[in-house]
């Protein structure tokens, strides 16, 4: 995860462009959802467009217009897989990342944002109704929401520094989410309905979430070590929340109860990335970890026990679990782009789902 302080240091350009209307959801044309067909390894590809960091601060900003939607080429054959629910993810059009939307088997691709602004870490809510995303239409990273077709977008953050990764609460009234201030990164908690979030919000720092935002309320910080303290997310019976964070040097998968206390540590010495998800009995957890250019998905018990390997090629990040529990979506690089697969939370049956020139990544699974 990238350190945030020094680059919050930085100067940026002041913004001069205007916010357009985010238009309902447009169909990708031509769109077919994936095949049942193993994943085949596919001829490298002409180098990927370069991908927006994962949190990029301070980048020269291009003046916020609409953008056309440009057709996806055909990808693969229908996926006869009893996978269902919907995926949403970033997808790399038009020199923007922007938040699509598809079927659980990769049918109905939908491109829903069209700002010229990076728009990135989508959520959707419990009832598939809503979608909560971090974008710098505002000059500055602030949370998000808007209907699941991609309409009236609202702004939920403001005043709190550089803010990503927001999830919904399984009961759909908080969001968790990460400020990014000072030399930090660290997890918050608000309303789902962004009341208070217009400052620092609670004060007091880690166990802040006690009253305020933990309840649905004003934003309450429940971190407050140095460091990065990264994408949470909330156990199906929204009493913890799972977070990577390096407050002891590597990189590693904590939880803690809801309301920031009792932090333990999970994983230990795996360098782990930040996107993680529970499994739909919270029996589960899965993240990925290694190298760059090496990581892979794993699964482990939320006490710790029974770390498990599931992949072994190439680049893999991001992992979600579909709404039963059978599957995991994640985003790998093993065909020279950065593409959706499923694949069974053992790690068989692997299934390519898109398979675009352009970058997909960042996967999130819910109804």
């Amino acid at each position: 995860m990238l350190l945030i302080g020094a680059l919050l240091a930085c100067n940026h350009p002041a913004w001069t462009g205007s916010t357009p209307t985010v238009s309902p959801g447009t169909p990708i044309e031509n769109s077919t959802p994936a095949t049942t067909k193993a994943a085949t390894l596919l001829p490298a590809s002409p180098a990927p467009p370069t991908l927006t960091p994962i949190v990029p601060i301070f980048s020269t900003l291009a003046p916020t217009l609409p953008l056309p939607t440009r057709t996806l080429p055909p990808t693969l054959e229908p996926l006869p897989l009893p996978v269902s629910g919907h995926i949403v993810y970033v997808c790399f059009i038009d020199g923007f990342d922007n938040i699509c939307l598809m079927d659980g088997n990769g049918a109905n691709r939908t491109r829903l944002t069209t700002t010229a602004a990076t728009d990135f870490y989508p959520s959707l809510s419990p009832d598939g109704q809503w979608i909560a995303f971090s974008t710098r239409r505002d000059n500055n990273f602030e949370i998000y929401v808007m209907g699941a077709e991609g309409s009236t977008p609202r702004r939920l953050t403001q005043g709190m520094g550089s803010n990503f990764a927001p999830a919904f609460s399984p009961d759909g009234a908080r969001i968790a989410f990460v400020s990014a201030r000072s030399k930090s990164q660290n997890v918050w908690v608000m309303g789902a309905d962004g009341d208070g979030a217009d400052g620092d919000g609670a004060d007091g720092g880690a166990n802040g979430g006690a009253s305020g935002g933990a309840s649905g309320g004003d934003p309450a910080q429940l971190t407050d070590t140095p460091g990065n303290n990264v994408d949470p997310t909330w156990s199906p019976d929204g009493s913890q929340i799972a977070f990577a964070s390096d407050r002891d040097g590597s990189s590693e998968l904590y939880i803690m109860n809801a309301d920031g206390s009792n932090v333990r540590q999970v994983t230990f010495g795996l360098n782990i990335g930040g996107r993680n998800d529970w499994s739909v009995d919270g029996g589960l957890l899965t993240f990925y970890a290694g190298p760059t250019g090496a990581r892979h998905i794993f699964t482990i018990h939320a006490d710790g026990s029974s770390l498990r390997q599931l992949t072994n090629d190439s680049d893999n990040r991001g992992p979600s679990f579909s709404p039963d529990g059978q599957w995991i979506v994640f985003t790998s690089h093993r065909t020279g782009n950065n593409d959706l697969y499923l694949m069974r939370t053992d790690g068989s049956q692997l299934t390519q789902l898109t398979n675009d020139p352009r970058p997909e990544w960042q996967p999130r699974w819910g109804k």
